[in-house]
């Protein structure tokens, strides 16, 4: 099979060739059709995280081993299986859920996949849908398109799935209590879409960007804040009529991190998603006193998957911004992502 691979970290994608595998078990090749771009790819591409005053987390320190086809949001031609595995056609389409586990412990038993300490998930520790084909490791990874457009299904895979796990951990809230989102590229849109099909109403999106912030307005967001300089928490509050009960960080940078927490009310949550960086020193008293919760969400489980895709299929779920691109541009398309010059998601497309 082709792929085109991270080499060497921070070097431009490099396409190569590699055994197609063959699966076995209850194992499903699939020939790719569609594969997102998403920030989580930059980071493996890079190499590392920024901890903060732990210094930097390096990737192959933790078992990254190169070349590596990254792409972890996946829609494929359903080819060939292994033994064990029952209940697929050839010639089916289906999204990948890729955050894929160990398949043993109490975690993946509970299909909690990406919760499972030994994860060894598509696109980042196997290769991925930078490719022609991709391994799963059993059907029950894989959910009917339905009539959806295959390239805004293969976003929900992680930018779905990643919005929707972190709304169900700010929720019940009343429909006009503002959740704020912090963030309007390809998740902060699909938050707000999330949100609106589960029919809350005022939802508050903070970017940098004003191009973006128009953007997430068009999706349905009812307030905005270009965030900026030394007062983005008062403006926040200033535009949700006072301290918010819920903000979710796709960002997480050290400066994000710091306004979203600034901005809570007593009792309030954040809920911290993005990977970009950094730290946040918390005021201990007043995580008590206020009775504050930061929490961290790590993308999603196949429940959750199954559930935005119901959502999607039945037509409550807007889609996402979606532009496409041939596969051998991945490397161009990544670089424009870092760049912050992608609105919504880029999906590479079969040659």
């Amino acid at each position: 099979m082709r792929a085109w691979a991270i080499v060497e970290n921070g070097e431009p994608l490099q396409e190569i060739e590699l055994p197609t595998p063959e699966p076995v078990g209850r194992q499903v090749l699939l020939e790719v059709t569609h594969c997102g771009v998403c920030h989580s790819d930059l980071h493996l591409w890079e190499g590392r995280y920024d901890l903060g005053s732990r210094g930097i987390l390096s990737l192959k320190e933790r078992g990254l081993t190169l070349p590596i086809a990254p792409g972890h949001e996946i829609v494929g031609r359903v080819l060939r299986w292994g033994p064990e595995a029952t209940g697929l056609r050839a010639g089916e389409m289906k999204v990948v859920f890729p955050w894929v586990g160990c398949g043993q412990c109490e975690h993946c038993r509970a299909e909690e996949d990406n919760m499972c300490l030994q994860g060894h998930s598509i696109g980042i520790n196997r290769h991925g849908g930078y490719a022609t084909h991709v391994l799963v490791p059993e059907p029950r990874h894989l959910v009917d398109l339905g009539a959806l457009d295959p390239a805004v299904a293969a976003t929900y895979a992680c930018s779905g799935i990643t919005v929707y796990s972190a709304i169900r951990k700010v929720m019940p809230l009343p429909p006009d209590r503002p959740v704020v989102v912090v963030g309007a590229g390809g998740l902060g849109l699909n938050a707000v879409a999330t949100l609106r099909a589960l029919g809350h109403g005022s939802i508050c999106v903070v970017d940098l960007s004003e191009e973006k912030l128009a953007a997430a307005r068009t999706a349905g967001a009812t307030l905005t804040v270009l965030a900026g300089g030394d007062d983005t928490t008062g403006r926040i509050v200033a535009a949700c009529g006072g301290p918010v009960s819920a903000v979710i960080d796709l960002v997480n940078g050290t400066a994000t991190a710091r306004f979203a927490f600034d901005a809570l009310q007593k009792g309030g949550k954040l809920v911290q998603v993005g990977l970009f960086g950094g730290e946040l020193p918390l005021p201990l008293p007043l995580m008590a006193i206020r009775a504050l919760t930061v929490q961290g969400s790590y993308v999603g489980n196949p429940k959750e998957l199954r559930a935005v895709m119901d959502l999607a299929r039945t037509g409550r779920l807007a889609p996402l911004p979606v532009s496409t691109a041939p596969m051998h541009e991945a490397n161009a398309v990544l670089n424009r992502l870092r760049d912050g010059k992608v609105t919504g998601r880029v999906v590479l497309t079969a040659a």
